[in-house]
């Protein structure tokens, strides 16, 4: 058949199926919109404007081979997507490989993991795409048999004809498969049909992280590969003004030392990296360099200076509006019961388990690098742009991630390795070290908030945030008059049809310290504010907290959230003694609301004893990896309410490792319920959302049991 005379141009999303080789059916799926299925060979494609997520391959053999567009950095992505992909297409998990994609968006489309986007964003097409394939493999079938279509069935990876109990697996159909046209309207399975979706099953990546043959950044091997470590200054913008090398030099195995520029943002900085034969030879002989910085020309900040900034802006300036209804200036300025505070949450750092590190190799014409990294379409474009490269000449491959929360997104160290490669003619591997990590950044940023308020019969009648931190676009060219678009990030939608006068603002702010998105990006300080004076207004109410929300979420999904939260915490039935604190947020789609409880230590200092977390986040795969999620988002809330900060004296960091930027401990956490509400609503995000609600709902709890108001993070639980 003429597969091209069958392509309608004018359809946006399409699936599409064909031979491979004459020995595969491949597949691919694509994002935006859900009009149908299309047949188009992979050599046909032009996929100027169409975003396409991943391909699937079914061998001759029967396997099922998923090349997938996204990072696995620990959120489940490596596993989820088989999972739905199994459901429909009718295969067993265990007969699925998984491998990554190198970055191409032409190929692949966005391919930016972060945003709790990779589910969300493409489960329905995922689904579509392999209903597509099990009807086509069926229908190949019955050709085959010369049988009814209607008396034949898909199984574990095999086509069964009923009647008679003939069976095929799908790699003996699979060139017939390639030649029929694929169905523009697949049968999907109603949720009470799934089998594998909405089941705690076994992730695939464990038993590869478990036995070590998962490969991360770190495990990646080249031949002819060095090392590298870099001294880098320890200030953003500040130069190399010398540097003595005679002892590094002496090190056995170090081969070069040279300046360095990396890419930060939209500025650079500077170092001397020591490249040698081995990792170790490589830090050796950094801590053997002596180098004199020049830090002339920008200035050097102090943590309490940052912070006494934001709070001089917020209270004169009225920052650029975001969100803006009714008039909540007017009602606020001439009440004489109105509330007017300030919340403030610290600089942190992602501190993922993995170090930050990348393999790159410059080959005149073209540059290729291997690592953890969230966002190869991204590292491609700054690559091409600094080098003056074709964009396809800049070959990401991916790795495994040992975490990423924002940090592996980010462009810097691709394009330090891919520098330091260019200078010596070979393949490097450039590896950070925690004191590098820490230091350099980039960082969540801090941020000042000034909240006001006024309620009026048991209601808001005026609302009013102001928020002064770095905006994160900015250093990505975004509009300085315009307001930072996470402003309201974590609000919930329905309180802005509850709340006649509404207004959230950015009050623009800036320093030269780097800064990056951080786990649910602005929603895990703005939550905290934002979550916290929603208390305190509860109780300028005389209501009950979770009742004054609930009269102000009339959305059905939030009212039986809210009911959920009530039944497994107790809510109502909470005793004298007991500090009792709630918060609801909603980021990436999805709402989490948290009721934490907490008690008196006797010796002194206050106990967290039990957080239950409601998620509702529409559709979902795998509740396991939901759950683990949500958990892992409230520990690393837990260390950033209670534990850690970023500080800077004189322009520098003062945080080296864990020793002065402690993690949460075992013995730290709390006991956590994890419950998933059930509807058939479009999938929201998982990895991030489940973070945002707990500060606020951990100093709500300390509010009540001890009636000390909590407005400024991280603070000690031992000495509240």
């Amino acid at each position: 058949m003429d597969l091209k005379n069958n392509i309608d141009n004018t359809r946006r999303s399409f699936l599409k199926l064909a031979g491979l080789g004459g020995a595969a059916l491949c597949l691919g799926f694509y994002v935006p919109g859900d009009d149908g299925a299309i047949l188009r060979r992979p050599s046909d494609l032009t996929d100027a404007d169409i975003e396409m997520c991943a391909w699937i391959l079914i061998n001759t053999s029967g396997k099922v081979t998923i090349v997938s567009h996204r990072a696995e950095m620990g959120q489940g992505a490596y596993h989820s997507i088989p999972q739905i992909i199994a459901e429909e297409l009718e295969v067993n998990l265990k007969d699925i490989d998984v491998i990554f994609a190198q970055g191409n968006e032409q190929k692949y489309g966005n391919q930016i993991t972060g945003g709790s986007s990779t589910i969300r964003g493409s489960y329905k097409n995922l689904l579509k795409l392999s209903a597509t394939a099990r009807e086509m493999l069926v229908a190949a079938a019955a050709l085959q048999w010369k049988v009814s279509i209607a008396d034949c069935y898909a199984e574990a990876g095999n086509v069964i004809h009923k009647p008679s109990g003939k069976k095929a697996h799908y790699g003996e159909l699979v060139q017939q498969a390639s030649k029929l046209e694929a169905p523009k309207n697949p049968k999907l399975k109603k949720i009470s049909e799934y089998k594998l979706i909405r089941q705690p099953l076994h992730r695939l990546d464990t038993p590869l992280k478990t036995n070590g043959s998962a490969i991360f950044g770190l495990d990646k091997k080249i031949p002819g590969m060095l090392y590298a470590a870099v001294e880098r200054n320890p200030r953003l913008r500040g130069k190399v003004k010398s540097f003595d090398a005679s002892l590094a030099k002496k090190v056995p195995g170090v081969k070069h030392i040279f300046t360095v520029r990396m890419g930060v943002h939209n500025t650079f900085r500077e170092g001397v990296a020591v490249v040698a034969d081995s990792t170790w030879a490589a830090l050796q002989g950094k801590k053997a360099l002596r180098v004199e910085w020049d830090d002339s020309g920008f200035e050097h900040l102090n943590s309490p200076e940052i912070f006494k900034r934001q709070e001089e802006f917020i209270k004169t300036k009225e920052g650029l509006p975001l969100k803006s209804q009714g008039n909540p200036s007017a009602i606020i300025e001439k009440s004489n019961k109105k509330l007017d505070v300030i919340y403030q949450t610290p600089y942190q750092s992602h501190s993922c388990m993995e170090p930050v590190n990348c393999i790159a190799h410059f080959q005149g014409d073209k540059v290729e690098i291997w690592g953890p990294i969230q966002a190869p379409g991204w590292v491609q474009e700054y690559i091409s742009t600094q080098l003056g490269l074709p964009k396809e000449k800049v070959i990401v491959n991916m790795t495994f991630l040992g975490g990423g929360f924002g940090r592996k997104a980010f462009m810097d160290y691709p394009h330090e390795a891919t520098m330091i490669s260019k200078e010596v003619g070979a393949p490097v591997q450039v590896v950070w070290t925690r004191e590098d990590d820490l230091t350099q950044g980039p960082y969540r940023p801090g941020i000042s908030y000034r909240c006001q308020g006024v309620v009026t019969d048991g209601k808001i009648e005026a609302l009013q945030f102001r928020m002064a931190g770095q905006n994160n676009d900015h250093w990505r060219g975004g509009k300085k008059d315009a307001a930072n678009r996470s402003t309201s990030e974590g609000f919930l939608e329905p309180y802005y049809k509850s709340i006649k006068n509404l207004s959230i603002s950015d009050v623009p702010f800036e320093t030269p310290i780097p800064t990056m998105w951080w786990r649910s990006v602005y929603a895990s300080t703005n939550g905290f504010a934002y979550e916290s004076f929603m208390d305190e207004m509860a109780l300028e109410a005389g209501k009950d907290p979770l009742e004054f929300r609930r009269a102000h979420l009339q959305d059905e999904r939030c009212q039986k959230l809210i009911d959920k939260m009530e039944e497994v915490s107790g809510w109502k039935s909470r005793k004298k003694n007991e500090g009792y604190g709630v918060a609801i947020t909603e980021c990436f789609k999805s709402t989490v609301g948290h009721v934490v409880k907490v008690s008196k230590k006797p010796s002194g200092g206050i106990k967290i004893d039990k957080v239950w977390a409601v998620m509702d986040c529409g559709w979902y795969v795998n509740p396991d990896i939901i759950r683990a999620q949500v958990e892992g988002s409230i520990v690393m809330g837990l260390g950033a309410a209670t534990i850690h900060e970023i500080t800077f004296k004189d322009g520098k960091v003062e945080q080296n490792n864990f020793y002065d930027y402690p993690m949460p401990r075992i013995n730290d956490i709390p006991t956590i319920e994890v419950y998933i509400i059930d509807n058939e609503e479009d999938a929201g995000g998982v990895g991030e959302p489940g973070l945002p609600p707990f500060a606020p709902a951990l100093t709500n709890a300390i509010y009540d049991l001890t009636g000390k108001r909590i407005r400024k993070l991280p603070f000690s639980l031992a000495t509240v």
